[in-house]
């Protein structure tokens, strides 16, 4: 156990307790929430509130557990890799592979096979999520930037948070439309009718945007660019439901007389960041998927599917 204080300064007071220690102590916001929960950060002896405002001269004391033994197994896999260097990866994630590891299902993940290829994963996401700084669904394709040091890891995540990492997605949606583009602004949280789905809703939920812009429409379906401004779980798969485009092939959120994909059609086709060493912003981009190609020359083609 490593025991970490400090002692607020002129400079510190007036900022909540958890974005200090979060930005001083190079831990991720939802790592201090997790040693708040747990009783492990102190203010002048007394436990207190991640939204405690800090005074000059508070002494905070900082227990941070040692890490445990990573139980993931490294495993052979052929991935994709768009980009590597000694902070990032890139990874062009085929459809039908789980990102991390869950009780019930330890392998055959992407950290298994990212676990394998380099040991040098940052830590902060926990155990089961080494370097993993945002995740797609299993059945979705694309790009996801995976982080190798703790430094890294804190820069992109604060990029999530400033909206200056860019995410650019494809998706086939059933239903053409009679408009070009659109913004969907409306709160994701969990479907108080099903624990296992997300869904719009004003309870217990998060603010969540999602920027789309037709690209071409058909009988039945339409093709679509969405860009997101937040993200939230399964915020795409949720927003287009919503509005009566669900995705296609989409199992959980979708019709039940849908196209026979193996999954949803969505594809994470674009990614743009900066660079958290050289500050350079990168973009990168991913062909689609071989189902979501073959399914959408069907389309272009008029042809039944």
């Amino acid at each position: 156990m490593e025991n970490k204080i400090m002692t607020i300064s002129n400079e510190m007071a007036g900022g909540r307790l958890d974005k200090i220690i979060s930005t001083y102590c190079a831990l991720s916001r939802s790592r201090v929430k997790e040693l708040i929960d747990q009783n492990k950060i102190h203010v002048n002896g007394k436990q207190e509130k991640g939204s405690y405002t800090c005074k000059v001269n508070d002494r905070v004391v900082i227990e941070i557990p040692d890490d445990q033994p990573l139980d993931v197994q490294p495993e052979k896999m052929d991935l994709d890799i768009i980009y590597e260097d000694h902070d990032v990866l890139v990874i062009n994630k085929p459809k039908g592979l789980v990102v991390h590891p869950a009780p019930g299902h330890m392998d055959h993940t992407l950290v298994n096979g990212l676990m394998d290829h380099c040991d040098d994963l940052s830590g902060i996401n926990g155990i089961l999520r080494p370097g993993i700084v945002h995740r797609i669904d299993k059945d979705t394709s694309g790009l996801l930037v995976v982080a190798k040091n703790d430094q890294a890891h804190m820069a992109l995540s604060q990029q999530l948070t400033d909206k200056t990492c860019h995410r650019e997605y494809v998706a086939i949606v059933h239903h053409p439309f009679d408009h070009s583009y659109g913004t969907i602004n409306a709160p994701i949280g969990r479907d108080p009718k099903d624990r296992q789905k997300m869904a719009v809703t004003e309870k217990n939920s998060k603010p969540a945007i999602t920027h789309f812009q037709v690209i071409e429409n058909f009988k039945d379906y339409a093709y679509i660019r969405c860009q997101l401004e937040t993200g939230r779980t399964h915020q795409i798969r949720v927003h287009m439901a919503y509005i009566g485009h669900p995705i296609a092939g989409d199992p959980k959120y979708g019709y039940r007389k849908t196209i026979s994909a193996n999954g949803q059609l969505l594809h994470a086709c674009a990614l743009e960041f900066i660079h958290p060493t050289t500050q350079k912003r990168m973009h990168f981009e991913a062909p689609l998927d071989p189902t979501f190609e073959r399914i959408l020359n069907a389309l272009e083609l008029g042809k039944s599917i």
